[in-house]
């Protein structure tokens, strides 16, 4: 059952993020600074959860029979895109909250100020980050001796059981890693909240009640996803995991891995008005060409 149940999941969330990335790439007026963001953001998502689910989906239908395996390559490589789909993920977090910024505080300087040159060279900074900072903390793992239990406590290679099974000193490893994730985990975080502060400050001095619940609504996505996915972070990686109790690094791990890509495509953009009409002009597009098909084979 819980095979079935993470195997609709994660085909939820792949067709979710793949149809977002067509809507976007294939409606001319979704290609703006917002929308580019959203699209940078279902790619990380697709990439985060294809590097984990199929080999959690395999261990569980091997784990009847045998014990679920994985290689040190193997593990160290999902460790590796894992982290960098995270780091990248909260630098575009951080990103998007300025775009929104920028677009109901300084709404006469957005144009000039987030620009398509603008979106695309700090999106590519965020990849670039990311997979940057995730291959220092890579070659110190790949440095280390792993010689003793072969056991992994979750249900995927992240930092820190690897960290518990390695016989080498990981002082450095532990320095370097929480460093890192309390710079791209806190500071973005932080400066989220204290964008929205100015956002929700300049909301209640719009005048008009429908002008401020048009303006939140436009915040209010980007705000429920930031809340669950820096919340899971923080917890995991900038508190002091070895001391967490093992069920709830899990039960967070499975949270931010799985259960936030579910939601993502549909805080961030099935709800939208605009993402909307595009799906419906592509599915009226598709009933034209089916309905020609069908005309000319009768």
């Amino acid at each position: 059952m819980l095979f079935v149940l993470l195997l609709v999941v994660y085909i939820i969330i792949l067709l979710g993020n793949i149809l977002i990335l067509l809507v976007i790439f294939n409606n001319y007026s979704l290609h703006t600074p917002m929308y580019l963001f959203i699209a940078h953001f279902s790619a990380i998502e697709t990439l985060n959860v294809t590097t984990i689910v199929p080999k959690l989906l395999t261990n569980l239908l091997v784990k009847c029979k045998e014990d679920g395996s994985i290689s040190l390559p193997g593990c160290l490589t999902q460790y590796y895109f894992f982290s960098s789909t995270a780091t990248t993920e909260c630098l575009l977090l951080a990103l998007m909250a300025y775009d929104r910024y920028l677009a109901i505080c300084r709404p006469l300087h957005y144009s000039s100020l987030m620009n398509f040159q603008f979106c695309c060279q700090t999106s590519m900074w965020a990849w670039l980050a990311g997979l940057t900072i995730s291959m220092v903390t890579l070659i110190l793992l790949c440095k280390s001796h792993f010689c003793g239990p072969n056991i992994i406590d979750n249900f995927f290679c992240d930092l820190s059981p690897l960290i518990e099974l390695s016989c080498s000193n990981t002082f450095l490893i532990e320095i370097e890693s929480f460093i890192f994730a309390s710079i791209l985990t806190l500071l973005p975080f932080v400066y989220i909240i204290v964008t929205y502060i100015i956002i929700l400050y300049n909301i209640y001095k719009i005048p008009s009640s429908t002008g401020r619940k048009k303006a939140f609504s436009t915040c209010s996505s980007h705000l429920a996803v930031v809340a669950t996915y820096y919340g899971t972070l923080i917890t995991m990686y900038v508190a002091p995991s070895r001391k967490q109790i093992s069920s709830i690094s899990k039960a967070l791990s499975l949270l931010y891995t799985v259960v936030t890509p579910l939601l993502n495509p549909i805080v961030y953009s099935l709800r939208n008005k605009e993402i909307h009409i595009a799906l419906n002009d592509i599915l009226k597009h598709f009933n034209i060409l089916f309905n020609k098909h069908d005309n000319l084979s009768l």
